[in-house]
């Protein structure tokens, strides 16, 4: 089998949560409509939760400047297409104890798309 044909077909074999396979143009149009209320987008510009630029690949908690809850400080995550998933799936049972308000987005499709434009903010 030719590299990329195993690659193409060692992608189908990863769950959705591992990939970030949304809309980036839907996902910006659902984080401003979900998230934008507590998180900026901007480098550095924290509200009432962390500023957002940057945060795919980013540690846990560790976003400057920003008072992180105890369990957010301690979660040992890195903020990856899955992780991001499954803290926006149910932010309450992926971090315990954090200070997040948001109950969970339901929809996969939806959080695909926060996840893709999340993705752009570099």
């Amino acid at each position: 089998m030719r590299p990329t044909m195993m690659l193409a077909a060692m992608a189908l074999l990863l769950p959705a949560a591992a990939r970030a396979e949304g809309d980036a143009e839907a996902g910006k149009t659902a984080f401003n409509r979900r998230c934008m209320v507590c998180h900026a987008v901007a480098e550095g510009q924290n509200k009432v939760g962390p500023s957002l630029h940057g945060v795919v690949g980013r540690a846990s908690g560790t976003a400057a400047n920003f008072n992180y809850s105890p369990a957010m400080k301690n979660a040992g995550k890195t903020w990856d297409a899955a992780a991001i998933d499954a803290y926006l799936q149910d932010p309450k049972a992926y971090v315990p104890g954090n200070r997040m308000i948001l109950a969970g987005i339901k929809e996969e499709a939806e959080r695909q798309n926060i996840i893709a434009y999340l993705a752009t903010l570099k």
